[in-house]
């Protein structure tokens, strides 16, 4: 049985980009970090547009190697193959962006992990598990890893899959050019024409520009490259003309690339070109193993292409199927695709892969961000508030006991030590920015006035804000939090951080089942998409439906909303939870002080020690856990609502 739609094999890396645009690679001052390198940047591309994808390639023991490992994970790609080698680094990229024909990159790539890979790591079974093997012309330049790659290969042929390649020309790969001249697309060489030659009738699918082809075909007449690869392999030729496009040949190659079978393109602002063609790969992937023409397959391509071309890096610029399908639909309506905010708006929101992200869909959240509460308590210092706040981490970390669905709200004033040490627990980690008690609403000074201290936060930090806010607010006081959650919000997704916010209006008025609704539509107008909602519990299932509906009018992707406490006692939370619980798009809830306050001042007082002020927190956030469950449980038949979520609406569960 086929359980994997493809199997990529070859190159991996971490790519490190240029943050300044348009300056030398010697002058960059700040670089993003990605995944790279072709077959996994393919892996990628392809699981975004929903095949199932796995990769065969090495890492290092190391931290750059088990970021691409981690990666791979939450991108949804199948890690059996990827190899951790304990001899060998992981190979880096570093690249800039010059201008729209200058793209500098520097290789390091010596003895590195993905190179050690050999026969006895292709497992016959797991290829076999593939309907296609995709391989790329770099682990074709090395006698141990092309002998990797043919082994996949006939394996391929064996078990019925299809083979594909992607030429990936790179001469300073081939050792044609030096380390400087990674940017070098093309280099002759007789050498490097007769090993691709010798491996090219293992493939039913040739992808490469006409440059990549000139090598393949030792010719630097595009026909007649075509027509020596033709002659030594009977695969389907596609080949990438840049701004006009792409085609497809079948059969003999015609006197004219014209005559190839075409898709759409797409007038786009070319910004970035690198990773590009691993973007096109992943768009005629899925348009070939779907059984698409080659119209379609090449739309697909193309579009997947002109993603790539307009946005920061390789794999982060690869679409979602929902991006896609979008984009295929209303076209384009601004050539430059990155500043596009209704098309970005759905890429964020359809590859969000935040660094500990696991299964969301319950959220039961120990929320321990406060400081103005702790800081009145009788006892408190900040040393000893800080020391509390790890408690409760300790009592956070033994409820969750490593299972998905738990999480912290803990602050970087007070909880620090905290903060920090629940990097990588697994957990859930929002962390709020409000100066507590504030309207009109003001931030953390260590923010800074541009909200740049997000710079400095852990990728896994959640941006979390309080709204103290109603729709009898005069329009000084809305204009002035609109304009500071704005300027936050935009802050959070220039850094590539997922943003919570939180409204309160019963601190401020009286409240109805249509408050929370005008507040989110308020929201939502001013261009606040958040990923996140923290809200008030709602007293009526009409309240919930109607901040449910403002919620879809506008972002059909959000993650979903999480119920606050106010420090309600737990049959009141319980109470809310049975109601809250009936709407798939309430993921679960964050309540702090009904689970630490009593605790918190029997401790500061000197009341008790930690071993029981753990405890007690435990037992009560265990309890909310145990009731959270049990309202969805009873609210959720056969998991009806479930699926109305993932085929894109949000229902209330009968």
């Amino acid at each position: 049985m086929k359980t994997l739609d493809l199997i990529t094999i070859g190159r991996s890396s971490v790519d490190l980009y240029g943050d300044q645009i348009g300056g030398r690679l010697e002058d960059m001052g700040s670089f993003s970090k990605y995944i790279g390198g072709s077959p996994t940047n393919i892996a990628c591309g392809t699981a975004r547009l929903g095949l199932k994808s796995a990769v065969i390639t090495g890492v290092g023991d190391e931290h750059m190697g088990r970021f691409i490992r981690e990666q791979l994970v939450r991108e949804g790609v199948d890690v059996r193959g990827v190899k951790t080698d304990p001899d060998r680094l992981t190979a880096l990229v570093l690249l800039g962006i010059r201008d729209e024909d200058s793209f500098p990159l520097i290789f390091y790539r010596e003895n590195c992990a993905d190179m050690g890979l050999t026969e006895a790591d292709i497992d016959e079974d797991f290829i076999a598990s593939a309907r296609a093997v995709v391989a790329t012309g770099t682990h074709l330049s090395h006698p141990q890893t092309e002998a990797a790659t043919i082994r996949a290969l006939d394996f391929a042929r064996k078990h019925g899959a299809r083979t594909a390649l992607d030429i990936d020309y790179r001469p300073n790969l081939w050792g044609v050019a030096g380390h400087g001249e990674g940017e070098s697309r093309f280099v002759e060489s007789a050498a490097v024409t007769a090993k691709l030659q010798a491996s090219l009738h293992y493939f039913d699918l040739i992808v490469g520009t006409e440059e990549e082809f000139h090598i393949a075909g030792g010719s630097t007449d595009t026909i007649a490259a075509l027509r020596a690869v033709r002659a030594v392999s009977d695969a389907t030729l596609v080949c990438k003309r840049g701004a006009a496009g792409a085609v497809a040949f079948e059969g003999a190659i015609p006197d004219s690339l014209d005559e190839g079978r075409t898709g759409p393109g797409f007038p786009i602002e070319v910004f970035n070109v690198l990773g590009a063609g691993d973007g096109f790969f992943s768009g005629l992937m899925k348009g070939w193993l779907d059984g698409e023409d080659w119209p379609r397959a090449l739309e697909y391509a193309n579009a997947c292409g002109a993603f790539a071309v307009s946005r920061h890096g390789c794999t982060p610029a690869y679409p979602s199927l929902t991006e896609l399908d979008f984009f295929l639909k209303r076209g384009v309506t601004r050539p430059d695709l990155r500043n596009d905010a209704e098309l970005d708006r759905i890429h964020r929101a359809t590859n969000r892969t935040n660094p500990g992200a696991g299964d969301w869909s319950e959220m039961r959240v120990f929320a321990f961000d406060h400081r103005g509460q702790l800081e009145e308590m009788e006892g408190y210092t900040p040393a000893k508030g800080g020391a509390f706040k790890e408690l409760c981490l300790k009592a956070a970390r033994q409820v969750a006991d490593g299972r998905p669905g738990h999480g912290i709200l803990c602050d970087n004033r007070i909880g620090r030590a905290a903060l920090h040490a629940a990097s990588g627990a697994g957990l859930w980690i929002g962390r709020p920015c409000e100066w507590p008690g504030s309207r009109p609403l003001q931030l953390e000074p260590e923010l800074g006035a541009d909200c740049g201290g997000l710079h400095e936060w852990a990728r896994e930090n959640v941006v979390k804000v309080l709204c103290f806010c109603h729709p009898d607010d005069d329009a000084q006081v809305r204009a002035d939090q609109e304009a500071t959650v704005t300027r936050l919000y935009a802050a959070a997704r220039r850094n590539r951080l997922e943003f919570l916010l939180e409204i309160i209006p019963s601190k401020v008025g009286p409240v109805d089942d249509g408050t929370a609704a005008v507040l989110i539509r308020q929201f939502y107008a001013a261009g606040i998409f958040p990923d996140w909602w923290k809200l008030e519990p709602m007293r009526s299932r009409a309240g919930w439906q109607n901040a449910i509906a403002a919620i879809e009018e506008h972002d059909r992707q959000t993650r979903g909303i999480v119920v606050l406490g106010l420090e309600a006692p737990e049959d009141e939370l319980a109470a809310s939870f049975k109601v809250a619980a009936g709407f798939d798009l309430v993921r679960g809830f964050a309540v702090g002080r009904t689970v630490f306050a009593d605790p918190a001042r029997d401790w500061l007082a000197g009341r008790i020690g930690d071993g029981e002020a753990v405890a007690r927190m435990a037992d009560r956030y265990a309890r909310l856990c145990a009731i959270w469950d049990r309202a969805r449980a009873a609210a959720r038949p056969a998991g009806e609502a479930r699926a109305a979520r993932r085929e894109g609406g949000f229902a209330p569960i009968a």
